[in-house]
C-alpha cells in the first residue's frame, strides 16, 4: 500500500475528472445519435419509396425510436430451453461494447491548425476533443471491429437453433473476407500519413490534404465497400436474410436483448462512418472564419457535416441495391476487392520509395500499372475457369 501512496499522489483530480467527463458526453453523445439515426433511416427510405415513414409519436415521428425502446423494454425476454445460458446473455454486450470503444479514438474537434493537433482548454486545461488517443490508435479500430463478429457468432452458436447457427457463421466467413480488404485499404492512409494515431492522421490533413486523393480515391472505395460489408448492412446483410434464415442470428431473442443488437448495428453505423471521416476527409479539418466562438465550435460542425454525408450513403444503399448472393459476397471480397487493395498499395510503396531513390515517376507508374492490369487478367483467368469447370460438373450430373 505504501508503495502505491506516490503514484496516487501524482494522479492529477481535475485531468480524472476531464477524462471521466469526456466518456459520459461521448457515451451519451452516441446513444442520442443512435436514437436520431434510426429515425433518419426510416424517413429516408420512407420518402424513398413514396411513403410518410414515423408521424405519429412526437413531431415529425422523431420520438418512434424512444417508443419502440420502451416497447421492447417491457416485453417478456425469451430464454430458449437449449440455449448455452451464459454465452446465450453475454452476445448482445460483446456486440455492442466494441462499437462504442471504436468511437473513443475518433477525434471529434478542435484546432488543428498551428500544430495543435486538435487542442482545447477546458477548466483551465488543456486537452483533445476525444476521449483517447494511443499511439496505435487505428490497431485498436481494427481489434475492436474484429471483436463485434464474436457477438453475432455467440448468438447464433449458443441460441441451440440451425438457422441462428447459419446466421452467425456466414458473419464469420463475411467478416474474415472483408476484414483482409480493410486493412490492406488502411495500409495505403497509414503510408501516406506516417502514424497508427488517428489524431496525427487527421493533423496530416490540413489545409484540404484529404488522404482521399492523396492515395489515389481507390483505398477509399475498397474500405468504404469493406466497411459496409463489416457492418452487415444491404446489399451486405446475408446474415440477416429473411428469405433464408428467418431473421439471421437474432431469431431467438426477444425484448432488450433483442433491441441491443440493432442498438449495436446502427452505433456500428456511425462510429464506421466517422473512422471514414477521420482517415479519408480530413475529420474535423475544414475552413475557418467568424468570431472566435464560431471558430472554436466550426470544427465539430465539419466534423458533423461529413459524417452525416455517410450515414446519408448508407441508407441510401439500403433503400436501392438488392441483396447479394453469398457467391457473389464472396468473389466480391477475395477475387476483386483484395487484390485490388493489395496491388494499389504495392504501387503507392513504389512511388513513395521511387521518390526517396530519386527514380522516374512515370517509369515506376506504367509498370505498376501493367503489374496490376496482368493480375486481374491472371485472376479473371482463373476466375472464367472455375465457372467452366462448375458448370461441366452441373451439366454431368
Amino acid at each position: 500500500m505504501f508503495a502505491i501512496d506516490p503514484l496516487l499522489e501524482s494522479v492529477d483530480g481535475s485531468a480524472v475528472l476531464i477524462v471521466l467527463l469526456k466518456v459520459v458526453v461521448a457515451f451519451a453523445a452516441l446513444m442520442i445519435a443512435v436514437m436520431a439515426m434510426v429515425w433518419f433511416e426510416r424517413k429516408v427510405v420512407a420518402r424513398m419509396q413514396n411513403r410518410l415513414g414515423p408521424n405519429v409519436a412526437g413531431p415529425f415521428g422523431i420520438l418512434q425510436t424512444l417508443a419502440d425502446g420502451v416497447k421492447l423494454f417491457f416485453k417478456e425476454d425469451l430464454l430458449p430451453r437449449e440455449a448455452d445460458r451464459p454465452v446465450f446473455r453475454l452476445a448482445p454486450y460483446l456486440s455492442l461494447v466494441p462499437a462504442f470503444l471504436v468511437f473513443v479514438v475518433v477525434p471529434l474537434g478542435g484546432d488543428f491548425s498551428n500544430d495543435r493537433h486538435g487542442v482545447v482548454s477546458w477548466f483551465g486545461k488543456e486537452t483533445l476533443v476525444q476521449v483517447a488517443d494511443p499511439h496505435i490508435g487505428i490497431l485498436f479500430v481494427l481489434a475492436m471491429s474484429s471483436m463485434a463478429v464474436y457477438g453475432v457468432m455467440l448468438a447464433g452458436w449458443s441460441s441451440g437453433s440451425k438457422y441462428p447457427l447459419l446466421g452467425s457463421v456466414r458473419a464469420a466467413a463475411q467478416m474474415i473476407s472483408y476484414e483482409a480488404a480493410l486493412g490492406l485499404s488502411l495500409l495505403a492512409v497509414l503510408l501516406n500519413s506516417g502514424s497508427l494515431s488517428t489524431n496525427e492522421i487527421v493533423s496530416g490533413q490540413s489545409g484540404w490534404n484529404w488522404n482521399l486523393w492523396a492515395t489515389g480515391v481507390v483505398p477509399f472505395i475498397v474500405f468504404f465497400i469493406a466497411a459496409t460489408a463489416e457492418l452487415n448492412r444491404p446489399p451486405f446483410d446475408l446474415v440477416e436474410a429473411e428469405q433464408e434464415l428467418v431473421g439471421g442470428f437474432h431469431t431467438e431473442y426477444s425484448s432488450l436483448r433483442f433491441a441491443l443488437f440493432f442498438l449495436a448495428e446502427f452505433m456500428n453505423t456511425i462510429t464506421m462512418s466517422a473512422v471514414i471521416v477521420t482517415l479519408f476527409l480530413g475529420g474535423p479539418n475544414g475552413p475557418s472564419f467568424g468570431p472566435g466562438w464560431l471558430q472554436a465550435i466550426l470544427p465539430t460542425v465539419w466534423f458533423l457535416a461529413k459524417l452525416l454525408v455517410f450515414l446519408f450513403v448508407f441508407v441510401w444503399l439500403r433503400g436501392t441495391l438488392p441483396r447479394l448472393r453469398y457467391d457473389q459476397l464472396m468473389d466480391l471480397g477475395w477475387k476483386l476487392l483484395i487484390p485490388l487493395a493489395l496491388g494499389w498499395f504495392l504501387l503507392l510503396a513504389a512511388f513513395k520509395i521511387g521518390q526517396d531513390e530519386g527514380w522516374n515517376r512515370a517509369v515506376v507508374g506504367v509498370v505498376g500499372t501493367v503489374v496490376i492490369l496482368l493480375g486481374a487478367l491472371l485472376i479473371s483467368m482463373a476466375v472464367g475457369t472455375a465457372r467452366a469447370r462448375r458448370a461441366a460438373v452441373e451439366v454431368e450430373a
